[in-house]
């Protein structure tokens, strides 16, 4: 199915306009006294102090008279100015507010950084919190979360444009399993933040500053606080509240980035000017598909599509869906077109596999990059058990996984190869905890789930491989058990990835990994491969 934005043309016109040059007198009467008369032959681009507006002829032929001008065809041709136009919170003039407001200005560079994160998908909040009549300042709160990174990640576990944590993520609805993460969906996400940020406006009897801070730091926390300074006979406002200094600073800085939006030129801040147009559109699929292969029938790169749909963690959306892509129109209606004439079995690339002795569900998976339940879905197994010489069609990636480079594992790979050279390898042991690791190893518990792209309290299990950062005389000393070392192999004639890793020990993957090459291209002899040994295994 395909599913379009409503589409509002560039428009034009604000009332109220104070000086206006270089126009007949004439016409600028009109525009100011009689907006709603304009027609077609009135059509005009006018500078006003604040602002270049213009009338929107895309519905007028050049026979007929125009319609009066409707309320919803006026709208701004920025989409900062729409949103200046909707700000409405108290500002207050104190200290906090005056310390977060100082920092943005002194960095506009910042600003427009995350402005050209925003700009594929700021019409589109911007338009949801429009129909639910909410606050614009919410428009700005992904900038105070997430700086607009749909991939940013805390360490407190928070996720996405909106930092969703995920027992809030879970509150309201947002999937998370091994394929997808709804909190970096952004339309998904977009949804559930606007659910919460409802639901806490009406818990707080209609206070947003109360909401923003629970936002941020949860319902019980401002409530107990409110509670504290009512029994102690206290002013209850947020500016009077106890909180985290995070949370202190919180709505601050929201606060302080509508005033700067509201007032650019106040604080000589350009903001970078993003159209107030759609130019973006959702596709719905009803079936799985290779992000490659949709990527592909929509004209664009894979990490392009990805950058865009960022909640999908492997290299193809859920077997259970969301089949969802945000793609910029044209490529948009391409998808469109392109998948409505592909079958179900087209979507994706399926391999043939024949089980061998020592296989297990759980083995096979990890090796293709899949699931255990995606197989027996495929293959329409009930229970674990399976037999050697049997066949299971896998679905797996069209291609090279180290293509999909903004998936979950590459994104991971990525941030850990930083640490080539000054780092070691760690393979996690059954019962093992970030804890116990940072420890042995005498690191910050932080810091070692940083380097992995983890938080300290995510879930790690066995195998699981993890950088540690060491200084350069310690690599090769400290290690795994610590029996790890960094070796370097010479490839020999007739040597393949499988009898090579059977050798020291390791898996293919790790090979694969360790030294960015595929196991689909042939080794040469003389070729050099870095391996990460356990010594006491060999």
């Amino acid at each position: 199915m395909f599913k379009r934005f409503t589409v509002i043309a560039f428009a034009l016109l604000m009332t109220g306009c104070q000086h206006i040059s270089n126009i007949e007198n004439s016409i600028a009467s009109k525009l100011t006294s009689e907006p709603n008369n304009l027609t077609h032959e009135d059509f005009i681009a006018v500078e006003t102090d604040n602002d270049e507006i213009f009338y929107d002829i895309s519905r007028v032929s050049p026979t007929q008279e125009a319609d009066p001008l409707s309320e919803h065809q006026v709208v701004y041709g920025d989409i900062w100015k729409r949103i200046q136009s909707q700000l409405h919170l108290p500002i207050a003039e104190n200290r906090r507010l005056k310390i977060q407001r100082a920092w943005y200005a002194n960095h506009p560079e910042y600003l427009n950084r995350v402005a050209k994160r925003a700009e594929p998908f700021l019409y589109y909040i911007v338009e949801e919190i429009e129909k639910r009549e909410l606050p614009m300042e919410l428009a700005l709160l992904p900038i105070v979360e997430s700086a607009f990174d749909p991939f940013a990640y805390s360490h407190g576990r928070a996720s996405g444009l909106w930092q969703f944590v995920p027992g809030t993520a879970e509150r309201f609805g947002l999937a998370q399993n091994w394929w997808y993460d709804g909190r970096r969906d952004v339309i998904a996400a977009t949804k559930a933040a606007l659910d919460y940020l409802e639901k806490l406006h009406q818990q707080f009897d209609g206070n947003w500053l109360h909401a923003l801070a629970a936002y941020n730091s949860g319902e019980g926390r401002v409530a107990r606080a409110i509670q504290k300074n009512y029994r102690a006979g206290e002013n209850i406002d947020f500016w009077s509240l106890e909180l985290p200094k995070e949370t202190d600073a919180y709505v601050p800085k929201l606060l302080a980035l509508a005033d700067i939006v509201k007032r650019p030129h106040k604080f000589n801040i350009q903001l970078y000017s993003i159209a107030n147009v759609q130019i973006m559109d959702i596709v719905e699929t009803e079936h799985q598909i290779d992000l490659a292969l949709a990527a592909d029938m929509a004209g664009l790169h894979i990490n392009e599509l990805h950058a865009l749909n960022p909640g999908y963690n492997r290299w193809a959306t859920a077997p259970d869906g969301p089949h969802r892509f945000l793609l910029p129109l044209e490529n948009a209606q391409k998808l469109a077109q392109t998948i409505s004439n592909k079958a179900p079995e087209e979507l994706i690339t399926w391999q043939r596999y024949q089980i061998k002795s020592g296989d297990t569900l759980s083995t096979i998976a990890q090796a293709h990059q899949t699931t255990v339940d995606t197989i027996k879905t495929a293959n329409k197994i009930k229970g674990h058990t399976i037999r050697r010489g049997d066949y299971l069609l896998i679905p797996t990636s069209a291609v090279h996984t180290k293509e999909y480079k903004l998936s979950a594992q590459q994104r991971v790979l990525a941030k850990q190869s930083a640490y080539e050279g000054s780092s070691i390898d760690y393979t996690v042991k059954k019962g093992d905890t970030f804890w116990d690791i940072s420890k042995a190893h005498k690191v910050n518990v932080r810091d070692l789930a940083k380097w992995n792209s983890m938080a300290p309290g995510d879930p790690i299990y066995p195998g699981q491989k993890l950088k540690i950062k060491v200084s350069d005389s310690q690599v090769g000393v400290l290690s795994d058990a610590p029996t790890t070392r960094k070796v370097k192999y010479k490839v020999r004639r007739g040597d393949s990835l499988a009898r090579i890793a059977q050798k020291f020990k390791v898996s293919i993957s790790d090979i694969e990994s360790w030294n960015k090459i595929s196991r689909r291209n042939y080794l040469q002899p003389g070729q050099m491969l870095n391996l990460h040994v356990d010594v006491t295994q060999i």
